[in-house]
């Protein structure tokens, strides 16, 4: 049997292995794959890998051994689900690996807006405290994240771990998802979307891409949130209306913003984020810790060995 991994670089830059995965047949593995090079290279192919390369409806016509197709990520939109489902090739994908990792992330920028760690740590390196005639010195509102209000858009299992954390450091949570859970924890509260923006101080996004959630944070519901809270995005970048966004942080209406994703990435040049105030942009890695990298590989590899046992497991399309 033939592997192909099409853009393997992200997952695996060199510090994993990939012995699980060659223990199971004979293995191509890619670093990227342009558009053009998805057939020539899987076309001898039974089971296909992707991250981020987009395995199209036209692609899979030309790839006549194909049988599986495996996700190396969560969300699975680079794969024509339904193309796939038509020609009864299950399309799986590892929908838990990285909810410690996103969780901590998502706090490691809200801490980086609230301290300013990196921006204080940089002015010492400059010579500034040396320099200081008091013992201490910053330049930058510090926040106490006690007693603050939490909003979680999206209660999933990153969405509930954050929540945990935010409780951890005293703060109250809200919450707002698609369906209202059964039962909650006691200190945290389900609310319409609109009560959570106008209540929290800082709004933290935890939902999947669809098209109801597209630019879900718009200009008017920018405009529903507390003068001078944060806004956190560790899920999907186009969740943001990026330009309002931008425009709110211009015009001082937020205090700050903390995103691991953008819209388009990598972001071209003109993105208005990029340059905004208050604005912390990371390149998409609050799922890139080694250790959820590793979960990530382990739980590929026991796909594939699921569905060549005859039994596929996390499906995302099912017929």
């Amino acid at each position: 049997m033939k592997i192909v991994v099409l853009d393997g670089f992200t997952l695996n830059p060199g510090d994993l292995d990939w012995d699980g995965l060659e223990a199971l047949g004979e293995c191509e593995i890619h670093d990227r794959s342009a558009p053009e090079q998805v057939v020539p290279r899987a076309r001898e192919a039974e089971v296909v890998l992707t991250n981020k390369t987009v395995v199209t409806a036209e692609a899979m016509e030309q790839l006549p051994k194909l049988r599986y197709l495996g996700v190396l990520a969560t969300g699975y939109n680079v794969v024509d689900v339904d193309a796939a489902r038509a020609r009864r090739i299950p399309v799986c994908n590892v929908p838990t690996y990285g909810t410690r990792s996103v969780a901590q992330m998502t706090f490691a920028l809200l801490l980086e807006l609230t301290q300013h760690v990196g921006h204080h740590a940089a002015t010492v390196r400059e010579g500034r405290w040396v320099r200081s005639p008091d013992f201490c010195y910053w330049d930058q509102p510090l926040v106490e994240l006690d007693g603050l209000t939490f909003g979680a858009v999206g209660f999933g299992r990153i969405g509930q771990a954050t929540a945990a954390l935010a409780s951890a450091f005293g703060m109250k949570v809200l919450v707002h998802s698609r369906s209202r859970p059964e039962s909650l924890p006691e200190d945290i509260h389900w609310v319409s979307l609109e009560e959570l923006l106008r209540q929290s101080d800082v709004v933290s996004l935890h939902c999947p891409l669809t098209p109801e959630t597209r630019e879900l944070i718009n200009r008017e519901r920018l405009g529903w949130m507390k003068p001078g809270a944060f806004l956190l995005n560790t899920s999907r970048g186009p969740l943001i209306e990026e330009a309002a966004l931008a425009q709110a942080l211009e015009e001082g209406r937020l205090a700050g913003t903390g995103l691991d994703v953008l819209s388009v990435e990598p972001p071209p040049e003109f993105n208005p984020l990029l340059k905004a105030p208050h604005c912390l942009v990371t390149p998409h890695i609050a799922w890139a810790t080694r250790a959820a990298r590793r979960r990530l590989m382990d739980v590929a590899v026991e796909n594939v060995k699921a569905f060549l046992g005859g039994r596929p497991r996390h499906v995302v399309n099912p017929w």
